[in-house]
């Protein structure tokens, strides 16, 4: 969603880097640069007048005149004022109550009951919690079944009474939680094409029956200026503990979602970065940032690492690597467990610099891994663990049993075959960067 502001503003701080001392001038022309990248990208007019003046008093002060490098001191300023923007620091969920209610809200079509199933995915594998949805929402056609649908995929259950009022339903869920030890609700909520007196009456009533924790806005991030008005209409009746954004992974400009905290006091807390269920991510600003200005977000990949890549087999393989001892059988677990991360090009895009590499539009096709997969389970055992055996008659005999051609299996092991001689070099000392 942001590709097109972190573009701008790359090119504008790409230019000041090279500038040996700042003055007024200079500064005065980036700030024009960086005013344009933020209100093309929808930022609210009001938040950029104010982040392009806090920006220039900073740059223009003293400490950035006495810095070695003006033009780097000037780009952590920008970063700095992004990351306050965004928020400043994390706000983290309410974990501490027994049972801790979240209530979600918001207009029809934002995704609250996809959102629901993400959040109790999400409290599930990261925090080990036993969360139940409450099917409250009794009005939009099918809703219920959604949230079904959504429960099974996922096997966490649904508390569900129908057509029966909301506020009691919800009454009920609560109980029915606390007699079965689960430590976190999740009521989904009805929503309207737009804000009206009817909705928010019982969406205030639900709130005064069982008290929740958390009372989080989902909202549509492609929606654009108008999140604004959507996110003061509901805190205005309610007290939104935060907010959720959902379609981040849209092409929109994404300029509102930089405006929300700024103008409306309520901390984003959580994004939808894909329509798949494992598609949510705690918010962070600093990584936001990171990500907007290029610099990367190294800590992401590693926590997405940590949550699907087994730490035992991925130490052991690295020892086989080390000692040349790895074969196609390591080779192909590692691909599985690499398979897990998604798409592989969303893990490059959040490496440093990778704009500037002109990384961020390189596509991964699925398939080729999938030919690689076929490959090796083309194999019989042996082969794998004995790869420098498999000779003419062997190729064409693998090449047939996977469908492919024998050069793509010629291909395949010339590859590992490289990587191994270069890892073996690496954890020898001997290797040396080709530049």
């Amino acid at each position: 969603m942001f590709e097109n502001l972190g573009d701008r503003l790359q090119n504008a701080l790409n230019k000041i880097k090279g500038y040996g001392k700042i003055t007024e001038d200079n500064i005065g022309e980036m700030t024009r640069e960086i005013r344009l990248a933020l209100l093309e990208a929808d930022v609210n007019y009001k938040v950029v007048k104010e982040f392009i003046n806090n920006v220039k008093e900073k740059a223009l002060g003293e400490e950035v005149k006495k810095s070695l490098s003006p033009g780097e001191m000037f780009v952590k300023i920008v970063k700095d004022e992004l990351v306050e923007l965004l928020g400043g620091e994390k706000a983290p969920l309410v974990t501490d109550k027994n049972p801790t209610i979240l209530m979600l809200v918001g207009l029809q079509g934002s995704g609250k009951t996809t959102t629901i199933g993400k959040l109790g995915n999400l409290l599930r594998k990261k925090y080990n919690k036993k969360p139940l949805f409450v099917a409250c929402d009794v009005y939009r056609p099918a809703a219920i079944d959604q949230l079904n649908q959504i429960g099974k995929e996922l096997n966490i259950e649904v508390y569900q009474e129908g057509k029966a009022n909301p506020v009691e339903i919800s009454k009920n869920a609560v109980k029915y939680a606390k007699e079965n030890g689960y430590d976190y609700i999740l009521i989904d909520t009805a929503g309207r094409l737009h804000i009206d007196e009817e909705l928010m009456q019982e969406l205030v009533n639900i709130k005064s029956e069982v008290n929740p924790h958390e009372i989080l806005l989902v909202v549509d991030s492609m929606v654009g200026q108008d999140v604004i008005n959507v996110i003061e209409g509901f805190n205005s009746k309610l007290p939104l503990t935060g907010s959720i954004l959902t379609k981040l992974d849209g092409d929109t400009k994404g300029g509102a979602a930089l405006s929300i905290r700024h103008l409306t006091n309520i901390p984003i807390k959580m994004i939808g970065v894909s329509e798949k269920l494992d598609g949510l991510q705690e918010f962070d600003p600093e990584r936001m940032a990171s990500r907007i200005l290029d610099m990367g977000d190294i800590l992401s990949i590693v926590e997405k690492a940590q949550d699907v890549i087994d730490e035992d087999e991925a130490k052991k393989s690295v020892k086989k690597l080390q000692s040349g001892k790895f074969d196609l059988e390591d080779f192909l677990s590692q691909l599985k467990q690499v398979k897990k991360l998604g798409p592989l090009e969303n893990i490059i895009k959040m490496l440093p610099g990778a704009k500037k590499m002109g990384l961020n539009n390189v596509n991964i096709d699925p398939k080729q891994m999938a030919h690689v997969e076929a490959i090796i389970l083309s194999m019989t055992p042996k082969e794998r663990r004995h790869p420098e055996i498999i000779k003419a008659s062997r190729k064409i005999r693998i090449a047939k049993g996977c469908g492919m051609k024998v050069e793509d299996v010629n291909k395949l092991l010339n590859q590992f075959d490289s990587m191994k001689k270069m890892m073996k070099q690496i954890s020898s000392g001997k290797f040396k960067m080709p530049f």
